[in-house]
């Protein structure tokens, strides 16, 4: 049985960048649910979680920002990007973007950041992906605040861009894509394990200042992962390995098509490309045992996930 979530203070005010999206999302209703008032910064008023406060204002509009943080007393700052489109890149979003935020949060007085990583974030990384990711830390590091950096593995759960992409491709399609060999590991976590994460550390002093990586107890590969979506669909399906060269000229194409054409990042990069060649696994018991919980292991949490989909 997992213990009891820890209190948070009566009256917080938090500013949640990124709070329509996916784990933001999660973060925001787990926050309402313990009574603190949740500023969302969103471009997309009409998206943000009930009870929310939609703050709409850029990471670029510095005025705006810093009247989104002021009077808050933590920010939580998800923004990120996968793929990129016109001016929307690695470097502005990961980097400048985290860069105005601290200088925001700074100008107002506000002290507590908790910031999203990803596992596999260092300077050395091959994918610009996770070395934008990787500065952003640095500059969190630096910024003389009360800081907290999470690294989440794969992060899945209802409406997520890995598990629901594999379930809805294989309704239609008999073929399922794999990059390369699929042999590289994983280790999956539930989003609300992540979420939970998320709001304790906004009061636990004990990780102030500290780094922590976010898995789930299962490292698995990514055939391992097609498998088990498969088997728990009952759908009978060809797993295609798709040559790693091959899948690198298509990501190329689509980079070149998607943004000209149709105006949209591409769905496919070389950056993903790069970072599914390579294991994204690391020891996380650490991070578990401060928090005083144990995550959902893969095979529960895909029989919860998948559990409503009826088998065909």
């Amino acid at each position: 049985m997992r213990e009891t979530e820890s209190m948070l203070p009566s009256r917080m005010r938090v500013l949640v960048t990124g709070g329509t999206g996916f784990v933001g999302a999660e973060i925001t209703r787990r926050l309402i649910a313990k009574g603190v008032e949740v500023r969302c910064l969103s471009r997309r008023r009409q998206s943000v979680v009930a009870g929310s406060i939609p703050v709409s204002a850029s990471l670029f509009d510095s005025g705006a920002l810093e009247r989104a943080v002021r009077g808050c007393d933590a920010v939580i700052h998800l923004v990120g990007i996968i793929s990129e489109i016109r001016d929307q890149t690695f470097e502005r979003v990961h980097v400048e973007g985290t860069r105005r935020v601290l200088a925001a949060s700074r100008a107002t007085g506000v002290r507590r950041i908790v910031h999203m990583s990803a596992m596999g974030a260092r300077e050395t990384a091959v994918a610009r992906y996770l070395q934008t990711k990787w500065a952003a830390e640095e500059l969190v590091r630096h910024s003389g605040m009360d800081w907290t950096l999470l690294r989440p593995s794969l992060i899945y759960g209802p409406g997520d861009g890995v598990v629901s992409l594999f379930e809805k491709l294989s309704r239609f399609s008999p073929v399922v894509p794999v990059m390369g060999s699929g042999r590289s590991l994983l280790q999956p976590v539930a989003v609300e394990d992540v979420a939970r994460l998320f709001v304790e550390s906004l009061s636990r002093t004990s990780v102030f200042r500290q780094t922590l990586e976010v898995g789930g107890p299962d490292r698995i590969s990514f055939n391992q992962l097609v498998e088990g979506i498969l088997v728990r669909l009952h759908r009978r399906r060809w797993v295609w390995h798709l040559p790693m060269a091959l899948a690198r000229f298509q990501a190329l194409v689509l980079e070149c098509i998607y943004p000209t054409l149709l105006g949209k990042a591409p769905p496919l990069n070389r950056d993903q490309i790069q970072m599914l060649a390579e294991d994204n696994v690391a020891d996380v018991s650490t991070t578990w045992d401060e928090f005083g919980f144990q995550p959902e292991g893969w095979e529960s949490g895909l029989d919860r996930l998948l559990g409503a989909v009826r088998p065909r």
